[in-house]
């Protein structure tokens, strides 16, 4: 007799601990594989110290082959589930299709960014839900400080000096604080020419600082953002955002090149696929973490919508100290299906919580009891140490040295604005060129963003492992590439493709014109809708891509020398004899050959960014006439 077959989608915190528990109980019983868009587990309460340069990405990237030897990793995305046939649809890092069939799944996807809709902030904000949001930001900070250091406009130098964090909650709070840390140290190296000093704001519709802690502990956070600074505005928020600023709820307008969106997150909008019924989002299941009338179906984490024994009528809130015991009671509960051991309902007790503020600054209530300054710090960091699976000594060691030698504020240029598109379902993957693109959003009337679920979400919450479909999908004008008469704009010695590095960026991408349609023109309702299901569907219901994935296509011909009109990069040796290791002129005009040109293969969709290598790509000319970084 076979084995039974268990696969686990996602590999948060719920899904992380899952796949540990059970590879531990079942004893090579069953068949265990974890499917996941990355080969790590993030440990995302210390991500606000990835962007202040505190630790390497390395550190908080736990490797799921190295400490879950028995589990079968499998890169990759749900796509769709049908649970009639037992299988899951997925598709792989480079667009590769498969199909994982199960005998138990767990869902364990995690959650997104919730966007609200408001006019610009899908275009111009960026969340904080992944590694390659955190290393953008870092960048970001340190590129705007260096701007404004070297900028004698006064004007200028205060816009690219003012950070806009909107969300008071763990995260936004500890990005403040170690922002303006960060920024404090970059300043007092390389003082402003025009004496002025950076800005962090913090912005909250709540009436105070992290509402969801006890009074006493926002007290102290507040009061440690404010010595250091930190414009903390409660009952304000964001009304509209634009490339040079945004408009407050209060009729303020603050001109600012950043803009951090902390305002929480919602399930991931795969489990609204299934058809099954949902409390704000998430998955009902019972205390068991089992989905009623289906005993293959487990759900926990933030897609599970779990009854607090401890409160009844109510559900436990979605942090990442609940994942984490989710993940054990869903193990024992899988293993119990299978025959080995009992059940048991999920019941907790709360141990408090920690907020790390920078330095020996800290705010905790461990076990119920109320800290604040130096020892509050060495709680936090010792707790986190304790919870982290793996790493411990690399991370002690960085925090040493971060203690005894000054920070490298360097910005290494490898993740761009429009990698990390605040409306991804994937914000733990960042977007390449060329790479497969699918959308999560609703196929509803264009302008339309419908807002998700509005439950609270502190800074200690379950890593967003397994979040499915990126849906920033624009309608962008595609490159124009005619095979006969005149030069293909994209060819060399043409015009510069709309899309392409150097050229006139296309519409819907960074620096170019809005794509119509796009998010931030109309409104939407603002209750418990979810974001958007995935474009197309299969033969289930379920979700698909919305279109098979596809390599770039290098356009035919000769590639241009640097400082060339084409497409910028080195030119290809010449051929023919005579002309072996020389190198030919790039071409000062449009070229034009005796023949028709080579048909440059099939012309790329409109919603696919650039194609080319997976490099960060060169500044783009704006479309009002002024330079742009490529980050805002």
């Amino acid at each position: 007799m076979s084995r039974p077959r268990i696969v686990i989608v996602g590999a948060g915190f719920a899904g992380y601990r899952t796949a540990r528990t059970l590879s531990r109980l079942t004893r090579h019983q069953a068949d265990i594989t974890l499917l996941n868009p990355t080969d790590y587990f993030l440990y995302l309460p210390l991500l606000p110290q990835v962007a202040a340069g505190i630790l390497e990405p390395r550190r908080v990237s736990v490797s799921l082959s190295g400490t879950l030897p028995h589990v079968r990793l499998v890169l990759g995305e749900a796509d769709g589930i049908d649970l009639d046939g037992h299988t899951v649809r997925y598709t792989g890092p480079e667009g590769e299709e498969g199909t994982l069939p199960f005998d138990r799944l767990v869902l364990a996807a995690g959650s997104v960014n919730k966007l609200l809709p408001i006019p610009g902030v899908a275009e111009h904000a960026h969340g904080f839900r992944g590694l390659p949001e955190a290393l953008y930001l870092r960048d970001h900070v340190t590129r705007q400080v260096e701007l404004a250091a070297a900028s004698d406009d006064r004007a200028e130098c205060a816009a690219r000096c003012t950070f806009v964090v909107v969300g008071a909650g763990y995260t936004g709070t500890e990005v403040a604080a170690h922002g303006a840390m960060y920024t404090d140290a970059q300043v007092r190296k390389h003082p402003m020419r025009t004496g002025m000093r950076p800005r962090w704001m913090l912005l909250d519709v709540a009436p105070r600082v992290m509402p969801e802690m006890d009074e006493r502990l926002s007290r102290t956070a507040e009061r440690v953002l404010r010595q250091r600074g930190v414009d903390v505005r409660m009952g304000t928020s964001v009304k509209e955002a634009t490339h040079d600023g945004v408009l407050l709820t209060d009729g303020t307008s603050v001109d600012t090149r950043t803009l951090v969106w902390c305002v929480g997150v919602r399930p991931d909008p795969l489990v609204e696929s299934l058809g099954l019924p949902m409390e704000r989002g998430r998955l009902l299941v019972d205390p068991h973490l089992q989905v009623p009338g289906r005993p293959e179906l487990f759900a926990c984490g933030d897609v599970a919508a779990v009854p607090d024994l401890n409160q009844p009528g109510q559900y436990t809130p979605m942090t990442a100290q609940h994942a984490w015991r989710h993940g054990k009671v869903c193990a024992q509960n899988v293993a119990a299906s299978l025959g080995i051991g009992e059940r048991r309902a999920y019941r907790h007790r709360d141990l408090g919580f920690v907020v790390d503020l920078g330095g020996a600054k800290a705010a905790a209530n461990p076990l119920g009891v109320p800290m604040s300054g130096p020892a509050a710090g060495a709680v936090t960091r010792g707790y986190h140490l304790a919870a982290m699976p793996g790493n411990r000594v690399r991370v002690a060691a960085d925090w040493l040295l971060d203690a005894v030698l000054p920070r490298q504020a360097v910005q290494l240029g490898l993740v761009r604005s429009w990698s990390v598109p605040l409306e991804s379902s994937s914000p733990e993957v960042a977007r390449v060129p060329g790479a497969p693109e699918r959308t999560g959003k609703d196929d509803g009337p264009a302008g339309e963003r419908p807002a998700g679920d509005q439950t609270k979400h502190p800074q200690n919450q379950q890593n967003p492992q397994s979040q499915q479909n990126p849906h920033n999908q624009h309608s962008g004008e595609p490159a124009k590439e005619q095979a006969g008469g005149e030069p293909a704009k994209s060819q060399p010695g043409g015009e510069p493709a709309k899309s392409q590095p150097g050229g006139e960026p296309a519409k819907g991408q960074p620096g170019g014109e809005p794509a119509k349609g796009g998010s931030g023109a109309g409104t939407a309702d603002a209750g418990n809708q979810a974001h958007g299901e995935r474009a197309k569907r299969g033969g289930s219901g379920s979700p698909r891509a919305s279109g098979k994935p596809r390599r770039a296509v290098e356009a035919a011909g000769p590639r241009p020398a640097r400082g060339g009109s084409g497409k910028p990069g080195k030119a290809p040796r010449a051929s023919g004899a005579g002309s072996a290791g020389k190198r030919p002129t790039a071409p000062s005009g449009p070229s034009r050959s005796a023949g028709p040109p080579t048909d440059p293969g099939p012309e790329p969709p409109a919603n696919q960014p650039p194609p080319g290598p997976d490099i960060a790509p060169g500044p783009v000319r704006r479309t009002d006439g002024r330079a742009a970084e490529g980050d805002s």
